[in-house]
């Protein structure tokens, strides 16, 4: 079982050297994830859907704040 750990809102930093925001890395991340999902066995897909299954969650919350 897994833990969350909720951070403090902030007013994000400007990152100088970045050429990525968050929602883009995680929006990769998702698709990335449900492309492994597709290649490796049962007890690793379950690990792998999970963790896509809470980044979604993640950033459907995060884009309704923003």
């Amino acid at each position: 079982m897994s833990n969350v750990i909720s951070f403090k809102k902030r007013v994000p930093d400007s990152i100088p050297d970045s050429d990525i925001d968050i929602f883009t890395a995680v929006d990769a991340a998702i698709r990335d994830l449900r492309d492994i999902a597709c290649t490796c066995d049962d007890a690793v897909r379950g690990q792998v859907e999970e963790c896509r299954r809470m980044l979604e969650q993640a950033f459907r919350a995060a884009v309704r704040e923003a």
